[in-house]
């Protein structure tokens, strides 16, 4: 089994469970989780009974001690965690339509993941191979920009699979919107990448087709595009293919998406040759029906971490909704 590293931002989710009245004011109540995409990413693989490590940086007080000690709680590698000793640790503060869809505000100006350097990107993070995954939310700044690209480098030259899910957050960028441009950068470094079609649209200028294929020209070996509840798409140089996921009910869709991707980088860490597995035509759609389940069950529960199915609860959704396919 090849370890799944991910890379990036690791942040408190203050979720607001309720609301009640005082003295005239509507007074939001808020629950604590443990988030960050590239760190939910890794809980869902460890989860699934995967080897996985967690690699970024968060602050040394509260905030950050209380990560750590989830990552660990579930199981993921921390050792290569860091604690910035004055910076703070990223919060985000994310409210609820009754859909289960949510708006995040965050807190992460100049916090402790934006402040990695290449310098704390150790030789040990590829002493032996792994699945290399990260998110864009470590490109909203020049310097962290440069630390992503080098970590991805790195990867590459030791022959590592890199994983890229897209997960934009325009808030979080300084114009307000993503650089396509700086984004597409690490998409054409990337062998997986995911998007929501809402960010494949935005990133291809509305020229779908034309960027698809230009993508899987560069290092792009397999690009995936999830719609929420409705069907995705999956597409290599040489074919393309659609899934509808599981129906469920969702109560809150924090999480989902990376749900989604840690599944399916969990079930292709089980495969002899991750490589060849992301572009399988006869393998490829059961892995993604795999993944599809672990982001539907995820949904139907709230906060990030605890809401992340285990091996048994994935597989029995598995089972229920796709039972020609063998188990994963």
């Amino acid at each position: 089994m090849r370890p799944v590293f991910c890379f990036g931002e690791l942040l408190i989710d203050f979720l607001s469970i309720s609301e009640h009245q005082s003295d005239g004011l509507t007074l939001k109540d808020y629950r604590q989780y443990p988030g960050g995409a590239p760190a939910n990413a890794a809980v869902a693989v460890a989860k699934l009974g995967g080897k996985s490590y967690f690699a970024g940086q968060v602050g040394s007080g509260i905030f950050g001690d209380f990560l750590k000690q989830a990552l660990e709680r579930y199981g993921v590698d921390t050792r290569f965690l860091l604690q910035h000793p004055t910076a703070k640790t990223a919060l985000a503060f994310v409210e609820r339509a009754p859909d289960g869809d949510r708006r995040f505000s965050f807190y992460r100006h100049e916090t402790a993941d934006l402040l990695m350097t290449p310098e704390q990107v150790d030789n040990a993070w590829f002493s032996d191979p792994v699945i290399f995954h990260f998110c864009s939310n470590t490109l909203t700044t020049d310097a962290i920009t440069t630390c992503t690209h080098y970590a991805v480098d790195q990867a590459l030259r030791q022959n590592n699979l890199i994983s890229f899910d897209v997960n934009l957050r325009h808030n979080l960028w300084p114009d307000g919107h993503a650089d396509k441009d700086r984004v597409n950068s690490l998409v054409y470094k990337s062998h997986v990448v995911k998007f929501s079609r809402d960010e494949l649209e935005y990133l291809a200028s509305g020229d779908l087709e034309s960027y698809i294929r230009e993508a899987l020209k560069t290092t792009c070996q397999l690009l995936l595009v999830t719609d929420g509840g409705n069907i995705m798409s999956y597409h290599t140089a040489s074919y393309s293919g659609e899934i509808s996921p599981p129906p469920v009910d969702p109560v809150d869709t924090t999480a989902g998406g990376d749900a989604f991707i840690g599944g399916f980088l969990h079930a292709i860490s089980r495969t002899n040759d991750p490589f060849a597995a992301i572009v399988d035509r006869s393998k490829l759609p059961e892995l993604l029906m795999f993944a599809l389940c672990c982001g539907a069950c995820t949904v139907t529960k709230a906060g990030a971490f605890p809401a992340l199915p285990d091996l048994n609860e994935a597989n029995s959704l598995f089972t229920r909704s796709f039972p020609d396919a063998s188990s994963t």
